[in-house]
């Protein structure tokens, strides 16, 4: 993942600088200027220091100040990173002005050069109506960068921005914007629905649920795939309604052996290996969902679970499938590694299997023992 650096520096404000004033800005020494002040900040840091430049340097008034904006418009420069304080500012000078629609007009002209989905939500905090009206308009706009617009900016947990308490509380206002667009063309919008269902999953899985199920009563042929990414959560919580309504009994007769743990010891930054299988023992074909779940340990000595997507597949009566995981255990910025014994289970269209355990060592401390996967089973595994 970029770092804030990378995103946002004095470059991208020489080049902001640049366009501005070519835009008409009358001066733009405050954006070039700021790129100094971005050393060591955050990236949310980054971008309240820029788009408070472009406040400085752009008209106060909201019509010349929005001029300037569509005149760096036409300037293919304009583009990418840059952009995005830019939305910012634009949201922030509109509502103090009292300008609603208009600025929401400019926000979708800005998103195809990088999304303005954070831009959107000052409104939303502000009048919620108001700017779900708008934000159904742009369902039916020819670009599937704004429609996306209208599913990314209105999702409850968007990441990088703020959430919308109102639509955490209660997402059914939004619905009809995902109504709208769960059959889109575009994979780039369909996607951008699928999490925003997931975002609605986390509060109210009746909700999603429900949604999802009258999507795939009327159906595109991409539906089926948008509800399974879109209920991904709630099949990870072995959710019995989600997993029934993908197709997934969580009463079928299986027979599930696992996990069989091949890396007893594991260095951080190495792999867990461990088998599995999975024997359909009923008379009709099993669609199964198939996932882990590590109980990484935690520095308290707690046990903290984490499921993991393995795989999903289809079983005829007394079919068998069987294989071997291999689970990175390198640092990531997200997670956090203790050393210690941890735990690993199956989990079978939401039951859970079997229970594993493997020592989880820091460098040099021990050598990982236990057999190492042939290269057979890594084949097998990489074609799953």
């Amino acid at each position: 993942m970029p770092t804030a650096d990378e995103l946002i520096n004095a470059r991208t404000t020489d080049q902001l600088a640049s366009v501005m004033a070519d835009a008409g800005s009358g001066r733009s020494s405050t954006i070039a200027g700021c790129g100094t002040a971005l050393e060591g900040l955050a990236f949310s840091r980054r971008v309240t220091t820029v788009k408070e430049a472009v406040l400085a340097d752009l008209p106060d008034d909201y019509p010349a100040f929005a001029a300037v904006i569509r005149a760096a418009l036409r300037q293919p420069a304009f583009t990418g990173w840059m952009t995005f304080p830019v939305n910012a500012a634009v949201a922030e000078r509109a509502l103090a002005r009292g300008v609603f629609e208009a600025a929401l007009d400019l926000l979708a002209d800005l998103t195809p050069r990088l999304t303005a989905e954070a831009a959107v939500r000052p409104f939303l905090h502000r009048d919620l109506p108001r700017a779900l009206r708008t934000a159904l308009e742009w369902t039916g706009h020819p670009d599937p960068h704004v429609r996306r617009l209208a599913s990314e900016g209105t999702r409850p947990r968007l990441p990088w921005a703020p959430r919308l308490p109102a639509l955490v509380i209660d997402p059914t206002p939004a619905l009809p914007v995902l109504d709208a667009l769960y059959r889109d063309p575009s994979d780039y919008v369909r996607r951008s629905v699928a999490n925003h269902l997931n975002d609605i999953s986390r509060d109210h899985p009746g909700t999603a649920v429900a949604a999802a199920a009258r999507w795939l009563a009327d159906p595109a042929l991409t539906t089926p795939g948008l509800v399974h990414h879109g209920l991904r959560t709630l099949v990870k919580a072995g959710r019995r309604d989600a997993l029934a309504l993908l197709g997934h009994d969580p009463d079928a007769p299986l027979r599930v052996a696992g996990p069989d743990i091949w890396t007893p010891e594991v260095r951080i930054g190495d792999h867990l290996a461990f088998g599995y299988g999975v024997t359909n023992t009923g008379p009709r074909t099993v669609r199964v969902a198939v996932d882990y779940v590590v109980h990484h340990r935690k520095a308290n000595g707690a046990l903290m679970p984490k499921v993991f997507k393995l795989t999903t597949r289809s079983l005829a009566p007394g079919e068998s499938w069987s294989g071997v995981r291999r689970h990175s255990l390198r640092p990531v910025s997200t997670r956090r590694y203790h050393p210690g014994v941890h735990r690993v289970q199956l989990q079978v269209n939401g039951r859970l299997h079997g229970v594993g355990h493997f020592t989880l060592r820091v460098p040099g401390e021990a050598a990982r023992t236990g057999p190492a996967p042939t290269l057979r089973h890594q084949a097998d595994e990489a074609g799953r």
